[in-house]
């Protein structure tokens, strides 16, 4: 299949080995990647707000524009393709402080909204590249899981190994909400 380019405010889910799942321009934006190694199933998020209730409306159009409504919907996707929580490699990127928002301060907003949601559920995070003032492209490997972050200067850096014994984290192994 190839590369499959998750835009602003959107998701996908893919079990096609062969597939590359990217996202560009996470400025102030978070980005979620699941990995299920057994299943073979790979997802990303691209949200861009905290909290679906400043617009409930917009959050039915478009819930992957929201951490709350986006995330939950990225993990109702990837369980649909055969993934199980317990087995799922979760990483985030993005969160940038961009064009100077201190006013608002949507990035690290994003971020604490992501890390609040996925510890409610009982997810840790597996790996994380997030904050400072630059934006990032991401790119996750359905085959492996490998998730590759490259900023403004052009190097990509391996944020989450392919399985978890090679970075000895743990599988998650909490019930949830999700």
């Amino acid at each position: 299949m190839g590369q499959v380019v998750v835009g602003i405010a959107d998701c996908g889910v893919s079990t096609d080995p062969e597939a590359t799942l990217v996202t560009y321009a996470l400025g102030s934006c978070i980005a979620v990647a699941v990995h299920d190694p057994v299943a073979g199933v790979a997802g990303l998020l691209h949200f861009m707000l905290p909290e679906s209730g400043i617009d409930a409306d917009k959050a039915r159009e478009r819930p992957y524009m929201f951490a709350d409504t986006g995330i939950a919907r990225l993990f109702e996707r990837a369980y649909a393709q055969g993934a199980e929580k317990r087995r799922m490699l979760v990483s985030i990127a993005g969160g940038a402080q961009v064009m100077n928002d201190r006013l608002f301060d949507i990035g690290r907003r994003n971020y604490l909204a992501a890390r609040r949601i996925l510890w409610k559920a009982g997810v840790l995070i597996h790996a994380e590249a997030v904050g400072g003032t630059n934006s990032r492209t991401v790119r996750l490997e359905v085959a492996t899981g490998a998730l590759w972050v490259r900023g403004p200067e052009g190097g990509e850096q391996q944020l989450a190994a392919s399985h978890p014994a090679v970075a000895g984290v743990r599988v998650n192994r909490w019930a949830s909400v999700f």
